[in-house]
């Protein structure tokens, strides 16, 4: 009996060409795509899209690049910065139509936060560029950091700080920066005020940048009783307005955006559930 010739689906080979190179290098450009599988940008475009709503790639806000989905089995409260940084990309495109400055979200670490997610790019606002991701941020010079700080269990808090702490750190300076913190959970929210005298890293920078900020914790599951996995802020020119103006008209939406996405962490969301979050 003789072998039937069956061909292969072209577009289909060339469709699993791009999600194994998005795979492989984790995060890829068009242009990098193009360069590698010699197709045109448009026809990458459509099997990008057509990958991206079988939920098997998406698309970072930050810069544009494409990483492969992580699945349902990396799912949980203990999830990894990458996964958290693709449950909250849609929420925060969809943040960016309700808020008209930027955000980043960033994910701790030792000594530091790490900027995992932006939505800057959305925004044409030179005074408030942010990001790109890897940048390392301060615990406790930035509202990130405060907020993420204020809201972690007491242990994991002191060990920070003892990593934090200058050797010729004063008894009074620590006592500060407790009642900041203190204050900070109180009120829900943290920000760059009032200054600290530590000199840890970002110091500089919010001295001179001209920028305001507030930020939340985003918990697990949404709860204040699940623990933080990062946090979300919010920036703005300080001359486009007071603090309490600003925080008074968009503290609901960024907190609003903080619990869905951490609801979200364990079930991930289609694109459009998460663009209603907000509405």
């Amino acid at each position: 009996m003789l072998e039937r010739k069956v061909k292969t689906v072209r577009a289909l080979e060339r469709g699993l060409d791009v999600l194994l190179e998005v795979q492989a290098r984790r995060a890829v450009s068009l242009h990098e795509l193009h360069t590698t599988l010699q197709l045109p940008k448009a026809t990458l475009l459509r099997m990008l899209l057509t990958l991206g709503r079988k939920g098997l790639v998406w698309q970072r806000l930050a810069d544009g690049a494409y990483l492969p989905h992580l699945g349902a089995a990396l799912r949980s409260a203990g999830a990894p910065v990458e996964q958290i940084a693709e449950v909250a990309s849609p929420y925060m495109k969809a943040l960016s139509t309700k808020v008209a400055w930027p955000s980043v979200l960033a994910a701790p670490r030792l000594d530091h936060m790490e900027i995992v997610e932006t939505n800057s790019p959305l925004f044409r606002l030179d005074s408030a560029i942010l990001g790109p991701v890897g940048v390392k941020l301060s615990y406790i010079h930035t509202a990130t950091g405060r907020a993420y700080l204020a809201a972690c269990e007491e242990s994991e808090r002191e060990a920070i700080i003892a990593r934090l702490r200058p050797k010729d750190g004063t008894p009074q300076a620590e006592d500060d920066l407790r009642t900041i913190l203190k204050e900070t959970r109180e009120r829900g929210f943290a920000s760059r005020e009032p200054l600290h005298p530590w000199p840890d890293r970002s110091k500089q920078l919010v001295l001179r940048d001209g920028r305001r900020s507030m930020a939340v914790p985003i918990m697990a599951g949404g709860q204040i009783g699940g623990g933080p996995i990062g946090t979300i802020n919010l920036t703005w020119p300080a001359k486009r307005g007071t603090d309490e103006a600003v925080m008074l008209r968009h503290l609901e939406a960024l907190q609003q955006t903080a619990q869905a996405i951490g609801r979200a962490v364990a079930v991930q969301p289609s694109a459009g559930e998460a663009n209603k979050a907000l509405a």
